[in-house]
């Protein structure tokens, strides 16, 4: 299958070509080139900090119960409708079942659930992702990370401001570039993950693709503790200024994660010395470990 190309992506201001020549030969618009989304008002962005710290708190609120919460905080009235688009926009739902959770997208590809009763008990046999909403001091990014289930060791991670099925493919493609394939990868039913971009690379690599049942967010409970370790232990703590002092930040806190924050359910040892099965010592290089 030929991978799609964006035109958008071909223009290229430093082209001797003029702008206005190369929009006409690629017939895309010159407007949208040009165009600056507007972003979130500083009240949808203060509610979105505290609706995301009261998720970790409460991951089964659904919009309602969070509606009332917030109200409940002494701000002015918040509706429902907000509520339920900044869920949306943040990738979150209530962990339990929802309405109608038999129903599916048809025009999206589904795979059952493969963990449960799963024997896990060597390093690279099942691979988790998810993605989480990242807020800022002036406005929010997301973050994708890919974990090796027996370890909890962060095999690969990125940040981006759109949560693009080509994003999550990029980090894939970075993990089984400096680790052994794995045998089957678990993620939730997200766009990204029942896209022809995801799907094709699983197979193309004979990964069995395994996803969450619809509404049950404890299905890949591993990498939801990561985000509430991540989030409690740096995020909420040292809330980052931009992009850039982000993904700094992130990765100084997921190399401590792996090499020196040490599991209670990995008898106290590090994700990276169950990952490599001994000692390890971190390495500026941002996806190797050197070992011991």
């Amino acid at each position: 299958m030929m991978p799609v190309i964006d035109r958008q992506e071909l223009l290229d201001v430093d082209h001797r070509l003029s702008m206005r020549k190369q929009v006409s030969l690629l017939q895309v618009s010159r407007t949208k080139k040009y165009y600056q989304p507007k972003g979130e008002d500083p009240l949808n962005l203060y509610l979105m900090k505290l609706i995301d710290q009261q998720y970790q708190r409460t991951p089964f609120y659904g919009v309602p119960r969070m509606t009332d919460y917030l109200n409940g905080l002494g701000l002015q009235p918040i509706n429902e409708k907000r509520v339920r688009r900044l869920y949306k926009l943040m990738d979150i739902r209530a962990i339990g079942p929802n309405p109608y959770t038999s129903k599916s997208n048809p025009d999206h590809t589904k795979f059952p659930y493969l963990l449960r009763d799963l024997d896990v008990n060597v390093p690279n046999q099942v691979w988790v992702a998810d993605i989480t909403y990242v807020p800022l001091r002036r406005g929010f990014m997301y973050l994708f990370a890919i974990m090796d289930l027996f370890s909890r060791f962060i095999l690969a991670w990125d940040i981006a401001n759109a949560m693009t099925a080509k994003w999550c493919k990029y980090v894939f493609d970075q993990g089984i570039y400096w680790y052994p394939t794995p045998d089957l990868f678990n993620t939730d039913q997200g766009s990204q993950f029942s896209s022809d971009i995801w799907v094709y690379a699983m197979a193309d690599n004979g990964i069995l693709q395994s996803m969450d049942g619809k509404g049950r967010a404890i299905d890949n409970i591993f990498i939801e503790r990561f985000w509430r370790s991540y989030k409690y232990e740096y995020l909420y703590l040292n809330a980052p200024n931009n992009g850039k002092e982000l993904y700094k930040e992130t990765e100084t806190y997921i190399n401590f994660y792996n090499f020196e924050r040490g599991h209670q359910s990995l008898n106290r040892k590090t994700p990276a010395e169950v990952f490599f099965n001994q000692k390890t010592y971190f390495t500026p290089t941002k996806y190797s470990a050197a070992l011991v």
